[in-house]
């Protein structure tokens, strides 16, 4: 088994294999379950991820109205041909904002790592399949890779907000998918880790501070962030940058620095923009005094 990093890219260019085969066997080695059941549970979380974006772009409104029909403009925009940024990084902001806005409607989404940060990886993969044109076993591969290195994290630091502020969540999720899209791409194991890092490292210190406590604001749109990071770190990646800081570190780094964020700034909705004057006054407005 791996439990860091390096470890895991040490026995990928060892046994000459890519990260998904090598968190395929730790899974199997782990639950006594074969490949094709594995693939099949996979294959049902996957079709979830492509019902919460398909359900996101069609339009969703939250309970309380702090969400809803976001993910409708940018997807309205991106078709306008006005767009500032590439076509796969909108896109992939665009189904990142739709199942997070499902998920503040209380729909069925599929937690990567998080409900928090669902939207991030099924955002970045469902953007990019438009460029590598994967098959379906290839897609449910880059699932298994982001798994690889969230198994890392939840490990070695956190992928709780409350533990370790949104760092460990969107900033996990983003890192996570990062790395999938670096192998993905035809990049090495060891690129994908320098993705990974990257990416993480451009989160550290980003805290959970949700507006009157709900999973909505400002989660939907730090989504929408993640999964632009994650492209962005991707392409650094496959362009030779690395990072000076070994992914490893970086992710000791973000537990560190969980460690020692205020509660106000963990998931209570007490602090950061939960604690502005907006923030307080949408609170009182829908739970009262």
């Amino acid at each position: 088994m791996f439990k860091t990093i390096e470890e895991l890219i040490h026995r990928c260019e060892n046994e000459n294999k890519a990260i998904y085969e090598i968190m395929l066997e730790q899974e199997m080695q782990v639950t006594g379950v074969p490949a094709n059941e594995i693939y099949a549970g996979m294959s049902h979380h996957f079709q979830t991820m492509e019902n919460a974006i398909e359900q996101g772009l069609d339009g969703v409104s939250s309970v309380t109205g702090l969400t809803g029909g976001d993910a409708v403009l940018i997807r309205k925009y991106l078709e306008s041909g006005q767009a500032l940024s590439g076509p796969i990084l909108l896109d992939a902001v665009s189904k990142a904002v739709a199942t997070n806005e499902v998920n503040a409607a209380m729909g069925k989404i599929c937690a990567t790592p998080t409900a928090g940060s669902a939207g991030v990886v099924p955002g970045v993969l469902f953007a990019i399949r438009h460029r590598f044109n994967p098959t379906p076993k290839e897609m449910l591969n880059f699932l298994l890779t982001a798994g690889a290195f969230g198994f890392v994290i939840a490990n070695n630091a956190s992928i709780s907000g409350a533990a370790g502020g949104c760092q460990a969540e969107v900033g996990a999720a983003a890192a996570m998918a990062a790395a999938a899209t670096v192998e993905m791409a035809g990049g090495t194991p060891q690129q994908s880790a320098e993705a990974f890092a990257i990416c993480m490292k451009n989160m550290l210190g980003l805290v959970c501070d949700p507006v009157a406590g709900l999973v909505e604001v400002p989660c939907v749109k730090r989504n929408a962030a993640g999964a632009s990071n994650a492209i962005v770190s991707a392409d650094m990646a496959l362009a030779g940058v690395s990072s000076r800081i070994p992914a490893d570190e970086v992710v000791g780094a973000m537990y560190r620095i969980g460690q020692t964020m205020p509660s106000a700034l963990r998931e209570t909705g007490r602090g950061g923009l939960a604690g502005t004057p907006t923030g307080q006054r949408l609170k009182q407005q829908i739970f009262g005094d």
